[in-house]
């Protein structure tokens, strides 16, 4: 492996790998479309055998969590659609709506040979934008853990819009996985992992199978990557892996039309792409402000500003802040970005943008005077402020 994609040797990858898989009890799974589909659809040889490979992990006394693409796929076999018809949105989503209860019959039917149950579970970015409802759902979760079921996760594509949706299976099952404090998180793709160079045109291309930490030279080799992959792409994957590494996880990427890739993954077989979790935990609230809201504006900072927040760990007063941009309200997530235009963290404010923009560069004293009331002291307090 090249020393500059990791400071880990193999055998001391393939000795953390195996720490992690002995202590590894809750993981979630996610299958894409590359995966799952031949010319023909879903192909239900690889949902048989998805079905062994989760049972035989749930056997062994862990907690296991599916989140599976496919549903447009299905819904493209069931029905005939012409050669003058243009696939947009509605047509997806149309698609999307035929053919998930036909994937889903195909997972319950399989799982069943083996005795297992299995729920189903639709989401969109707003069940998980909602404090509330995001709790909701981890309870909910939990609960099918109690009841022995296995659950299957998909975005709820038929009514999702995209400003609300996670733009990926990738996404969401990283978002799932730090939700319910999962230990690893899976993604089979059609890929065997990471290379240092594109290994069909560079001969000193090498497998990268132990990543310490995602840093921009990893996020560039996902470039290397040649494949079919859905929505997603390599790239998408390595982000899921960086975020679940921020709450605590670990994360593996690999080939997921391998027969027993499961069983030779926990075997400490060395194959794929593994993450190792960050060292500094996220905590889960400030894992929901970091990764599950969307922005709604963004809060150029002076200098000043910009150290204290990233060097003491301070909040964000009034007059640090230089240039106010979108419109928000009281709540909403907005970026912090210093005067080179680099982002550098994400917060949730205490006033509008309209508020903001006139007391900004001033000090918390004035805000009374400029506003008529002073709520708070501060535009982001460092409880609810995240760097990124």
């Amino acid at each position: 492996m090249d020393a500059k994609a990791s400071d880990i040797s193999i055998k001391e990858g393939l000795y953390l790998r195996q720490n992690y898989f002995d202590k590894t009890k809750r993981i979630v799974i996610k299958v894409g479309s590359a995966v799952l589909t031949n010319e023909d659809g879903i192909d239900a040889r690889i949902i048989e055998n998805i079905a062994r490979e989760l049972s035989f992990l749930k056997n062994s006394g862990r907690e296991v969590i599916l989140v599976s693409s496919g549903a447009v796929a299905a819904g493209k076999r069931k029905i005939t659609i012409p050669d003058t018809v243009e696939i947009g949105l509605d047509e997806k989503q149309a698609l999307a709506a035929i053919g998930q209860p036909s994937l889903m019959h195909s997972y319950e039917s399989a799982f069943a040979k083996l005795g297992q149950t299995v729920a189903q579970v639709l989401l969109t970015h707003s069940d998980l934008a909602d404090r509330q409802r995001y709790l909701r759902v981890r309870n909910t979760i939990l609960a099918l853990f109690r009841f022995d079921t296995i659950p299957i996760l998909n975005e709820n594509d038929t009514v999702a819009v995209d400003e609300l949706r996670f733009g990926d299976n990738d996404t969401l099952a990283a978002l799932i996985a730090n939700l319910i404090e999962a230990d690893m998180f899976i993604c089979l793709t059609d890929v065997v992992g990471l290379y240092t160079a594109n290994p069909q045109t560079d001969p000193n291309a090498r497998p990268v199978y132990t990543v310490s930490a995602v840093s921009e030279e990893i996020e560039a080799m996902a470039g290397n990557v040649k494949s079919a992959l859905g929505t997603g792409g390599m790239q998408s994957k390595i982000r899921a892996a960086k975020m679940v590494s921020s709450g605590g996880g670990s994360s593996f990427i690999g080939p997921g039309r391998e027969k027993t890739i499961l069983q030779q993954l926990f075997s400490g077989e060395m194959i794929g792409t593994f993450f190792l979790p960050a060292p500094d935990k996220i905590k889960p609230r400030k894992q929901w402000i970091a990764h599950v809201l969307q922005p709604k504006g963004i809060l150029v900072l002076d200098r000043g500003a910009s150290a204290a927040i990233l060097d003491r760990g301070c909040s964000l007063l009034p007059s640090g802040i230089l240039e106010v941009r979108g419109e928000f309200g009281i709540g909403d997530a907005v970026h912090c970005r210093d005067r080179e235009g680099n982002t550098f963290a994400v917060g949730l404010v205490n006033y509008s943008s309209s508020d903001v923009d006139l007391i900004k560069q001033h000090q918390t004293h004035e805000i009374s005077t400029l506003l008529g009331n002073k709520d708070y002291d501060e535009i982001i307090h460092r409880d609810n402020l995240v760097l990124l």
